[in-house]
């Protein structure tokens, strides 16, 4: 008997249009790349650390090209985007890889144990896989801002995001062997609530929840904006950014 299907929590058309939105600001001069750039300075790290060094990569999400170019001369390296039709939901069209890495991306989607299954049966046997996105404790200032916003009718703004405990409940799940995950956090400081969330549209990091609130109103607007900056000190707010990395072996 055929399992029932996740609940649609995403818009896939939302997330398309916003990662492609994304592409066209960052062609921007100074356009704000520090999520991606650490996630992928992370990898380079684990890596070197674990003394591996894979014959063919899989590289999903990295917009910037960073972690394939590093891999490039040691590896083959395939780099695919959803916002070109990957779809991380669906069995992986490629020959098993030594390593993937997954950038930013599987916390937008509405089948995650499905997807680190694919990711699992993608791999090698003895491949290693890492993935990294934002984990439960980011954007703590955003949230509340937007709780201000709404007043006693809070809409739904912002995604549902996976804890440590759950992630690593995921791997075993999804039957990685010898699972392994963590956290980190980056700091940054705003000097508004306007922003925060023009960083966050350039890192395709906006919402594409399949029924998102309806837009603030000026009133609105105007008590999230207080309340964000009342949440500082000397004209600037820091906001959290949790960076969740999940690694597994097959």
């Amino acid at each position: 008997m055929a399992g029932s299907a996740p609940p649609q929590i995403f818009s896939r058309a939302r997330r398309l249009a916003v990662r492609r939105r994304m592409f066209g600001l960052q062609r921007a001069e100074g356009a704000p790349d520090f999520i991606l750039a650490d996630m992928v300075e992370d990898v380079l790290d684990r890596l070197a650390f674990l003394r591996i060094e894979p014959a063919r990569a899989l590289v999903i999400g990295d917009w910037s090209g960073g972690l394939a170019t590093a891999l490039s001369g040691r590896a083959a390296v395939t780099s695919v985007e959803p916002a070109d039709g990957f779809d991380e939901e669906q069995p992986f069209p490629f020959e098993p890889f030594d390593f993937i890495a997954g950038l930013g991306t599987l916390d937008t989607v509405d089948d995650l144990p499905g997807a680190l299954i694919h990711l699992r049966k993608a791999l090698a046997p003895g491949g290693l896989m890492i993935a990294s996105f934002l984990g439960a404790g980011s954007l703590p200032q955003l949230r509340a801002a937007m709780l201000a916003a709404d007043g006693d009718r809070p809409a739904p703004r912002l995604h549902p995001q996976v804890d440590v405990r759950a992630g690593g409940q995921l791997l075993q799940r999804a039957g990685f062997a010898d699972p392994v995950i963590d956290s980190r956090d980056l700091q940054v400081s705003y000097p508004s609530l306007d922003r925060l969330v023009a960083d966050l549209r350039a890192m395709g990091l906006s919402n594409v929840l399949a029924r998102p609130g309806a837009p603030l109103g000026k009133a609105a607007l105007a008590r999230a904006r207080e309340a964000f900056a009342a949440a500082g000190a000397d004209g600037r707010t820091v906001e959290r950014f949790e960076i969740l990395t999940l690694s597994g072996w097959r």
